[in-house]
């Protein structure tokens, strides 16, 4: 059976609708950077989505072609993720999305060097013969954060976060947001497929002890 990262790491991808506190460790992503609205009709977050699923699927497939990945095994490609900042908030203005400044990401088996990432673009690139350099390869070592369960549409995500917040608080935790800590996203369903009100969110904040 196929490792699926959301069963084998639930305290990362399927938290309580009630927040928490957790630490997360150094992972490696495939990573797109944008700037502006991703609800835009044919925008640049809308391309990235497709760029990181190319090479997401290229090195889950690579099995069937004529790479060997040293210390591959089979899994499900994990869900997708993002990394949002706006200057001068901390946190999210929902009301002005067009001043998103984002970083997509689908999380990398440990296995995948850069090397192997390098040829994995390569490929994507000649196969589907579409230029794929805006992707890179990124470690992030997240740490100490808040995170919960947000279950509806993305714009009610406030209350959540309200909620995540007033729980960091009472624990004796501020919120750390910065240029490179920001407010982490990870979409468990398809929001072209799935009703608003049942889209599944996991929200997570950079925290420091107060």
């Amino acid at each position: 059976m196929a490792f699926d990262y959301k069963k084998e790491y639930r305290e990362f991808y399927l938290p309580k609708r009630t927040p928490g506190v957790v630490t997360v460790p150094a992972m490696n992503y495939i990573a797109v950077r944008g700037r502006g609205d991703p609800n835009a009709e044919d925008g640049a977050y809308k391309r990235s989505i497709e760029l990181l699923y190319g090479v997401a699927y290229t090195i889950k497939m690579s099995k069937k072609g004529g790479r060997a990945i040293e210390g591959y095994f089979d899994y499900v490609v994990p869900p997708l993720e993002g990394f949002w900042r706006q200057e001068g908030v901390c946190g999210v203005d929902y009301a002005h999305k067009e001043r998103f400044a984002w970083i997509s990401v689908i999380r990398l088996p440990d296995f995948v060097t850069q090397d192997d990432f390098d040829w994995a673009v390569a490929e994507a690139a000649r196969k589907k013969k579409t230029d794929f350099s805006a992707v890179s390869f990124m470690r992030y070592d997240e740490g100490l954060c808040v995170q919960c369960m947000h279950v509806g549409p993305y714009d009610d995500e406030p209350a959540t976060v309200a909620l995540m917040h007033d729980h960091m608080r009472r624990e004796g935790y501020a919120l750390d947001i910065t240029d490179t800590r920001q407010h982490h996203e990870i979409y468990l369903t398809d929001a072209r497929r799935t009703p608003p009100e049942k889209l599944k969110t996991v929200i997570r904040h950079p925290i420091k002890r107060a």
